[in-house]
């Protein structure tokens, strides 16, 4: 029995490293999709009368901030499983990585601040300052992430063409989270904005994979025509123009649903370019960053866990907010 359980646990053990690029990734596209979703929101914000801009405001109050957790979550189990990454990738951008936060925080504080006074104008420049934020926010977020995979300048076409889809993406997230909490004019609007950016994200994806294609140098062109990266390429497809469907058919739903796997594969592509070697721009991989076996050990024991009871929460968060919302909030 000792003989059969000592390769099992080395197995275990040697697979640590790859567990937590996973667990890195499935934060990542966590807060591509619920994050995101915010940002689409944000920048929809722009297009509405004062009536459905409280609506708006509404319908994702209540799971804003608790939104924002998984960028938090990416970030410390970069720090925690591949230190060397986290700081590689905040160093060398670091000024990108300043602008991101500045990005949010015009967008947090916004909507306070225009409670501040009942003055058209301040409202106006509030409402501005809302938007730009939901709007930069993915623009410089898609442009580093596009950096990092690519291993390329940080305003390079790749990159900036990374960042261009990723709003594309946020604002179909957005419609068809809209679509699905309201009802009537508001949400037809919001089916036209999602089929629109829904195409635009196809399309971006098409040219961006094509872009990369013919610039970058043989390694990357080889993991472009792999298998996963064909299977995520067209899944992708498969769910966008399934989610144009369910939109058109009223089943906001099962749209919103569809929007959320796009986030998924998206980040799932990500990960196949960076899989094994997690920094293009140095050559660094999985194996040669991760941290010592002991430090892995004890991050796996302590943060699974946490993970797992952060799920929990979100589950019972949205459970809880589940229902249609109108100017006044969500619906008993």
């Amino acid at each position: 029995m000792t003989s059969l359980l000592i390769p099992v646990d080395a197995y275990l053990v040697e697979s640590l490293p790859t567990v937590w690029f996973g667990v890195v990734m499935f934060s990542l596209a966590m807060y591509v999709a619920l994050d995101g979703m915010d940002f689409g929101i944000g920048m929809l914000y722009a297009t509405r009368d004062d009536h459905d801009r409280e609506t708006l405001l509404s319908a994702f109050g209540p799971i804003w901030d608790a939104n924002e957790v998984w960028i938090v979550a990416f970030g410390t189990t970069l720090l925690a499983a591949f230190p060397a990454v986290y700081s590689r990738l905040l160093s060398e951008h670091y000024l990108l990585a300043i602008a991101i936060v500045m990005a949010l925080l015009m967008r947090g504080v916004a909507p306070e601040l225009r409670e501040q006074r009942d003055e058209p104008e301040w409202h106006r420049r509030c409402d501005q300052l809302f938007v730009f934020g939901s709007t930069v926010t993915p623009l410089l977020l898609g442009t580093l992430v596009g950096s990092w995979i690519f291993g390329t300048a940080v305003f390079s076409l790749p990159s900036l063409l990374t960042g261009v889809g990723l709003v594309a993406l946020c604002l179909t997230s957005g419609a068809a989270f809209l679509a699905a909490k309201t009802s009537g004019p508001l949400a037809d609007d919001m089916v036209r904005f999602g089929t629109l950016s829904t195409a635009a994200y196809l399309g971006g994806v098409v040219v961006l994979l094509a872009v990369v294609y013919w610039l970058n140098p043989a390694n990357v062109r080889a993991l472009l025509v792999t298998l996963p990266a064909a299977a995520v390429v067209l899944a992708s497809v498969g769910f966008g123009l399934g989610g144009i469907a369910a939109a058109r058919q009223g089943r906001h739903k099962l749209w919103f649903g569809t929007t959320f796997g796009l986030s998924f594969l998206l980040v799932g592509l990500v990960a196949t370019l960076l899989y094994p070697t997690i920094y293009p721009a140095s050559g660094l991989t999985i194996d040669a960053v991760v941290v010592s076996p002991l430090a892995l050990n004890l991050t796996t024991i302590l943060g699974l866990p946490v993970l797992l009871l952060v799920l929990w929460y979100f589950k019972f968060l949205y459970g809880t907010f589940a229902g249609p919302v109108d100017g006044e909030g969500y619906s008993t």
